[in-house]
């Protein structure tokens, strides 16, 4: 690993921890196999491992962290814990998942850049906002399903990019694409999800799917990887992340000879930056977002943002579709994004809360427990 280690995106430290051993069990609860291929490659392989030291170093790694995923998936209850079937809100979710996720997942999943403040600023800005009630509306019906880029959806709720969904429970993405599927609901696909993504694909075939792109420092292994995702149909779109390095006209410009699929633009802050993203007919979508509060401290929140666009430029409602994620709570939270005209509205940690609670059921019950909230809000308003 000495030629790797200098370049591993998730730093050396990582890789320095684990030399001279098995680091197997650590691996794959966060890779796919097939990322080897594409960071790695044939040239660094040493040999094989002996496979009674790979089973040895296997069932040693993290067991009291197994043992409660392995509780939760057989559908027994932690401690007190309230089975998930009964749980009436994101945040008693949250709070139990908490309880027992494992001291690295929870760091991982519930950490946000320096004090934290731009995390909690996502969820307590829609305490701020009151809902406007209107009376005297047919109200008898109420259709929650939309479009996305085209694409039929039963809700407009999608499953933001998440990595590492394996941490909170052994179906990682498998289960929430499962748990989608059930409702014809969009998952983004994290560039650095647990599991390869035809496996998550075809573990939930009624979902629609996108994939999240990073690009990489070595820009022949992020075609290689561009020219996997060509091949799986059921990948809609290309979300494209913001990192350091890249620029409008020469990434975008060099993305749309990779792919011919719509590119979504995921990390927009600022109202200027979304008005940039029209004059660029590659991109279809944009997702207001500060990533969950894990990018930049005191950034704006998603909300505020669209509240910019409404203001300032409010023509991108119509020249590209925009959605949001962070800090959605409740029913009430999805209704006032959309009522500034955000076209759908993502979670991400609940999702991972959810599976840490019970796989695919967890995630099921975080997307069924916006439901009658949203219902009750959103009576009156047509879909599309």
């Amino acid at each position: 690993m000495t030629a790797f280690i200098s370049v591993h995106p998730g730093g050396s430290a990582v890789l320095l921890r684990h030399a001279g051993t098995d680091a197997t069990a650590s691996f794959d609860a966060v890779h796919p196999t097939e990322i080897l291929d594409e960071y790695v490659g044939s040239v660094r392989v040493m040999g094989s491992l002996l496979a009674e030291q790979a089973s040895n170093s296997a069932e040693l790694e993290d067991a009291s962290s197994e043992s409660r995923l392995q509780q939760a998936s057989n559908g027994e209850d932690p401690g007190d814990m309230v089975p998930v079937k009964h749980m009436l809100s994101l945040g008693e979710m949250e709070t139990s998942a908490i309880r027992q996720l494992s001291p690295k997942a929870l760091s991982y999943y519930a950490s946000g850049t320096d004090d934290e403040l731009t995390m909690r600023h996502n969820s307590s800005i829609f305490k701020q906002m009151l809902l406007r009630p209107r009376v005297f509306v047919d109200c008898r019906t109420c259709d929650l399903s939309t479009t996305i880029l085209g694409e039929k959806v039963g809700l407009p709720i999608f499953i933001s990019p998440a990595a590492m969904a394996k941490l909170a429970h052994p179906s990682g993405e498998r289960g929430i694409a499962a748990a989608c599927s059930s409702f014809n609901a969009l998952q983004i696909i994290s560039k650095n999800a647990s599991i390869s993504v035809p496996s998550i694909v075809a573990a939930g075939k009624g979902a629609v799917y996108a994939w999240q792109l990073y690009v990489l420092k070595d820009i022949a292994a992020t075609e290689r990887t561009l020219a996997r995702i060509r091949a799986i149909p059921q990948v809609k779109f290309i979300v494209w992340g913001t990192e350091g390095g890249l620029t409008w006209h020469k990434t975008l410009e060099w993305l749309s000879t990779q792919t011919s699929l719509p590119i979504v633009l995921k990390g927009i802050q600022c109202h200027e930056d979304a008005y940039a993203a029209t004059k660029f007919p590659s991109v279809k979508g944009i997702i207001v977002s500060n990533h969950g509060g894990r990018a930049l401290g005191t950034a704006p929140t998603p909300v505020q943002v669209l509240l910019e666009m409404r203001k300032f430029c409010p023509e991108v409602f119509s020249k590209v579709e925009v959605m949001m994620d962070g800090g959605i709570h409740r029913g009430t939270d999805v209704v006032k994004a959309l009522a500034l005209g955000a076209k759908a509205v993502g979670i991400g940690r609940a999702a991972l809360y959810g599976l840490a609670l019970a796989g695919e059921e967890g995630v099921t019950r975080t997307l069924q427990s916006t439901q009658p909230t949203l219902e009750v809000t959103h009576h009156g308003k047509t879909n599309g």
